[in-house]
């Protein structure tokens, strides 16, 4: 490992920590030219699925750009980014798993839906209405209805205006 700071070749190791989740290693590292202390992040690299787009190009997957479409869809919403991360390692999963070399851009934004669909109701509906280009108040009807249906008392507050949850307050 080359030195930031000097270019130096030889540089030594002198403290090493797993992180929680266990995907990267920190290494505490010292120049043995000039001295100076740096940390480097040693991750495992495997090779995801390149995504078909909608118009057929073909990327390289991007996680900041899976994580981003996180961020948009719970915008302001009460989810901590521990849970985001674990979402988003979710989905990256489930890449590596499908052990597919293209996979389209739909199937990546039908587990970032199944996701969403665990962390926040809001967030999820934010998401299919842009993924699945609702078009009117009706689409929105049809989905609020489905997720009322499919997700009956499991915590969530109701979308829409019904009872709250057992142990649940609602805010006014």
């Amino acid at each position: 490992m080359h030195c930031p700071f000097c270019q130096h070749t030889d540089t030594r190791v002198i403290d090493s920590r797993v992180s929680d989740d266990g995907a990267t290693i920190r290494r505490r590292r010292v120049c043995e030219a000039c001295g100076e202390r740096f940390s480097t992040l040693e991750t495992i690299e495997l090779k995801l699925p390149a995504i078909i787009k909608s118009d057929g190009r073909r990327e390289a997957f991007d996680a900041r750009k899976l994580r981003a479409g996180f961020d948009r869809a719970l915008q302001k919403r009460p989810v901590s980014e521990e849970q985001i991360e674990a979402a988003v390692r979710a989905v990256v999963h489930q890449l590596r798993m499908t052990a597919e070399r293209e996979l389209p851009s739909l199937r990546v934004g039908e587990f970032v839906m199944a996701e969403l669909r665990k962390l926040d109701h809001v967030a999820y509906v934010r998401f299919a209405s842009v993924y699945r280009a609702f078009e009117d108040v009706a689409d929105f009807r049809e989905e609020l209805d489905r997720l009322e249906s499919d997700h009956a008392g499991e915590g969530q507050l109701p979308l829409l205006g019904s009872e709250p949850a057992p142990g649940k307050s609602r805010k006014r």
